[in-house]
């Protein structure tokens, strides 16, 4: 009901898209007689009435008619009609779905020129580096002629190179490198290490793909947590003397185990504590118990294997290895340690977002692809995209033919073989679209058999692949691919001319980047051979029926059945489809396959007839579509728990880009001192009269927070002969708050002498900016944690996402509490010196609150710890060093599925708990080093 109502203003909107071409067309005969120079000066023509107040809007009929002559002057081809039409949906904001091989890379030069023209960027997102490279030289050379920069983001570039790609008119690049980009703009320690500029406009080449299948994958960047292994070791020793039922005992059913007394006792012996459950102790109960589990429910060779020094996991239901994959909570590092070999840290999440929100950053967004149709609500819903289905230039004439089902797996890829072999002998060419790289490469294998020549794609190799879909549409081409595979290239009847010619010339050492002059001479001399050649061929293909597209499985997603349906019949050229499946298809498994078997037993149909039932296709399409709702609903669920998330993301990256940009910190410093020194009097007179406070435990906490300037006993007892018992909350408050500011003034008048003017403001960037990273970091792993625990709500009748919001905001606040608590610590009692050259990076917490109070009474009345230079550049604080931790890049592949990628240095992280730690261990280690000063029990706030 939904999409019917979304397409009610569908017609409007074609026929406002019909006008916009129509007067484009009107321009052209006056664009057409303007000289290579003349059209090139229209930019800089566009550029002045924009900034002189002309809107893009305005400017659009005569920019897209300019975009239009350049691309037929470079590229020697000229957008058709449905083209402008498709560039003026993007422009406005919309999803433009055109059919494959209706030219949506060309359709996207129209509303990048424009939107480049405004000065303040273009993201052209693609699904993968190779497609990103290719059309930022491929498109890039129209907009190189018209005088814009183009920039492309590729995976292995310098933070230089990123920033100059930004920095460019139009910058390509995949949606993963765009958004782990942003997370790492907001991980950075000076202006000088952000690369991108902002989020002005971005248009979402398969735009289904990147927002619909990936968005169900959130991007993380994570490193390692802190600590060494020593204890995973010291439990891997214990576990084999103890012995089962006498000192714990195990539930394999539920897969738990159970220590005994006399299991905790001989704990305690063996390590020489009193007791193994008080408070202190509590971390290593988690350690015996993974270390029992790794001995009594993981068994080697069943569960893991150990190869090349790694415990690999191994899948139960499919005895396949799980590269990649790790046990969590601390299980994988107690079987490392079970089987002696290296205990490897579990990563902590540094920084995290959903791709639905990070698109949501872009104050415009757009997008393209051949299939949004069947998800146009859930692109109006999250991303507020209508989706505009742009006409086909020409009509489409391919035969799609109705779905044989067989009895089994073995009789479908037999007829499947027959049908290609029969294709291939009368010059047909023939692509055969499955489900997995088994698949792909179990076909192949029949192919050999037969003797049949063809090709394999398999989404691991792009450059490699788009050569193999460029010939795919020639004479008795074979073509056995994934699903995914080769998306972005055009599979032309004859061979793809363009590609063809571009082929050649690199062959001939040219680029269209580092040699464009003698590229675009030589491209106008080698194209019309290449496409003569490829015309000749293609009316040969025409005679044999056009492209075959077989699919050997029905995808759980209706829309990429059409994408690979879409491969064959493009601007109108004439070609065939249809899907071979069998009862043993994991679809058909899943529903209702068993009731077909039935009807096929009762027919009792030899395993090698198919049938061909209209009842089948609608079943399939039922079935369809109640996975895609699934599916939906589970990213929708994603988004509603990140949403939580991301209103507080977006208030801790907006206070990070305020410090890093360098306004005056020290009213939001001395707001801190204030309010912490407030809380702790608050907390220390609950009690209504003076002589029920712990005054002494106030100052005992304040010491540790600064350098106390007055004492307690000067305001209790004014004279020798009178106690002074109504000293009121508000006296007692504001004295202090006069000397911490008192104390503020003389720190800053210290580090002056220390490392000149301007110290303090150093100090005070650099501890804000690492003491809200490193609270960040453990709220993460907080929430992480709150979420994994929250649907346990729903049995106590509660909403979870009710649950997780409410208690994440009480996280949120109580975070914000810390860090002003911390900063004012460091602020005070770090110790500093003076460098002759920048140091900014990541701080360590201080060992304990120790420091803190040594640093504060060793500061009491002298000056800070530190040597005196001549003439220093710089200040330096202690525990503050320039060493990044290596990191980890997680973020969706092109079929969905979560892909990992390492990069970055050794890490050096402060010690504290054992490395490899469970995410409990870790938030307990996390609590205890980044607590910074707190007051006693007695005077904490309530």
């Amino acid at each position: 009901m939904l999409s019917k109502l979304l397409r009610l203003g569908e017609g409007r909107m074609l026929k406002r898209l019909k006008r916009v071409s129509d007067y484009v067309n009107t321009l052209s005969d006056e664009i057409e007689k303007l000289t290579d120079a003349e059209l090139r000066a229209k930019t800089d023509e566009f550029k002045k009435r924009h900034a002189d107040g002309e809107s893009l809007d305005d400017l659009l009929p005569e920019a897209f008619a300019v975009a239009r002559e350049a691309a037929w002057r470079v590229l020697d081809q000229r957008p058709f009609d449905v083209q402008l039409m498709g560039g003026a949906a993007l422009h406005f904001g919309n999803v433009a779905e055109m059919k494959t091989g209706e030219g949506k890379t060309l359709t996207s030069v129209l509303p990048a020129y424009l939107n480049g023209i405004g000065g303040k960027g273009v993201h052209i997102v693609t699904v993968n580096d190779y497609l990103a490279k290719r059309d930022s030289e491929w498109m890039g050379r129209v907009h190189r002629f018209l005088g814009l920069d183009v920039g492309v983001i590729l995976a292995q570039m310098t933070p230089d190179e990123r920033r100059v790609a930004y920095n460019a008119d139009i910058t390509y690049g995949t949606n993963n490198e765009f958004g782990f980009d942003y997370l790492r703009d907001n991980m950075a320690h000076s202006l000088d290490d952000l690369v991108q500029r902002g989020h002005n406009y971005a248009i979402v080449d398969e735009v289904d793909s990147i927002l619909i299948d990936e968005a169900r994958t959130p991007l993380i960047i994570s490193g390692p947590a802190d600590g060494a292994s020593n204890w995973y070791s010291e439990f891997a020793r214990l576990a084999p003397l103890m012995e089962k039922d006498t000192h714990y005992e195990v539930d394999l059913r539920k897969r738990t185990v159970g220590v005994h007394e006399l299991g905790v006792e001989f704990v305690e012996d063996q390590l020489g504590i009193d007791n193994l459950y008080e408070a202190a102790n509590s971390p290593l109960v988690s350690y015996l118990n993974n270390a029992l589990k790794a001995k009594e429910l993981f068994n080697r060779d069943k569960d893991y294997i150990v190869r090349d020094g790694e415990v690999l996991i191994v899948d139960e239901f499919t005895g396949r290895v799980l590269y990649g994959r790790r046990y969590n909570e601390g299980m994988h590092q107690a079987i490392e340690a079970k089987e002696h070999v290296e205990i490897k840290a579990e990563n902590q999440t540094l920084a995290t977002i959903t791709l639905q929100n990070y698109f949501r950053l872009y104050e415009k967004l757009a997008g393209m692809t051949g299939t949004a149709q069947t998800e146009a609500a859930e692109l109006h819903e999250i991303y507020k995209l209508g989706v505009v289905p742009i006409p086909t230039n020409k009509p489409m004439i391919r035969a799609d033919q109705s779905d044989l089902i067989y009895k089994t797996e073995e009789a479908k890829y037999i007829a499947v073989v027959d049908d290609v072999v029969e294709r291939y002998e009368k010059g047909q060419p023939v692509l055969i679209g499955t489900t997995s790289v088994e698949r792909s490469e179990y076909l192949s294998r029949q192919f050999q058999k037969r003797r049949v020549p063809h090709n394999v794609l398999n989404a691991k190799f792009h450059e490699q692949e788009a050569t193999i879909v460029a010939v795919a549409g020639r004479r008795g081409g074979i073509t056995v691919a994934t699903n995914m595979a080769g998306r972005g290239t055009d599979i032309v009847l004859g061979g793809n001319p363009d590609f063809l010619a571009d082929l050649r010339l690199r062959e001939r050492g040219l680029d269209p980047v580092e040699t464009p002059d003698e590229y675009d001479a030589a491209w106008h001399e080698e194209l019309p051979k290449v496409k003569a050649e490829a015309a000749k061929e293609a009316e040969e293909v025409i005679e044999a029926g056009g492209l075959y597209v077989l699919g050997t499985e029905r995808h759980e997603s209706r829309r990429i059945d059409n994408q690979l349906r879409g491969r064959s019949g493009r601007q109108g050229d004439p070609g065939e489809s249809r899907f071979y499946l069998s009862l043993g298809d994991e679809l058909m498994r899943r529903f209702n396959g068993a009731a077909l078997e039935a009807m096929l037993n009762r027919l009792n149909l030899p395993d090698d007839v198919p049938i061909e039932a209209k009842m089948v296709t609608r079943a399939i399409k039922s079935a369809q579509t109640q996975v895609e709702q699934q599916n939906f609903e589970v990213r929708k669920n994603v988004l509603k728990y990140d949403e939580v998330m991301n209103q507080q993301r977006k208030v801790i990256y907006a206070e990070r880009r305020r410090i890093l940009e360098g306004e005056n910190l020290k009213e939001q410093a001395l707001d801190m001192v204030r309010d912490v020194v407030t809380a702790y009097v608050n907390g220390a007179t609950v009690e209504g009269y003076a002589e029920d406070w712990d005054l002494e435990a106030l100052w005992t906490a304040l010491k540790t927070l600064y350098p106390v300037g007055i004492d307690h006993a000067t305001l209790t007892h004014p004279d020798a002969d009178s106690d002074r018992d109504d000293l009121t909350r508000e006296e007692l408050l504001e004295e202090l708050l006069k000397d911490a500011e008192n104390a503020y003034a003389t720190r800053e008048s210290e580090l002056e002498e220390i490392a000149g003017e301007g110290a303090m403001r150093q100090l005070e960037r650099n501890v804000l900016l690492n003491v809200i990273d490193r609270k960040w970091r453990e709220h993460l792993y907080e929430m992480d944690y709150l979420k994994e625990g929250i649907g346990l709500r729903a049995m106590a009748q509660r909403d979870p996402l009710v649950e997780y919001q409410r208690e994440g905001y009480d996280m949120f606040m109580a975070m914000l509490d810390g860090m002003k608590e911390e900063s004012v610590g460091f602020l005070f009692n770090v110790t500093v010196e003076a460098v002759p050259s920048p140091q900014v990076a990541p701080v360590e917490a201080p060992e304990g609150l120790e420091e803190f109070a040594t640093a504060a009474a060793g500061q009491q009345g002298s000056t800070a710890t530190a040597v005196r230079e001549e003439a220093p550049t710089q200040l330096r604080a202690k525990g503050i060093d320039n060493e990044a931790p290596a990191m980890t890049y997680s973020g969706p592949s092109e079929d969905g599925t979560a892909a990992v990628q390492r990069n970055g240095g050794d890490g050096k992280a402060p010690a504290g708990v054992p490395g490899g730690a469970s995410r409990r261990e870790r938030r307990a280690a996390a609590r205890q080093q980044g607590r910074g000063a707190k007051p006693p029990k007695s005077v904490k706030r309530r």
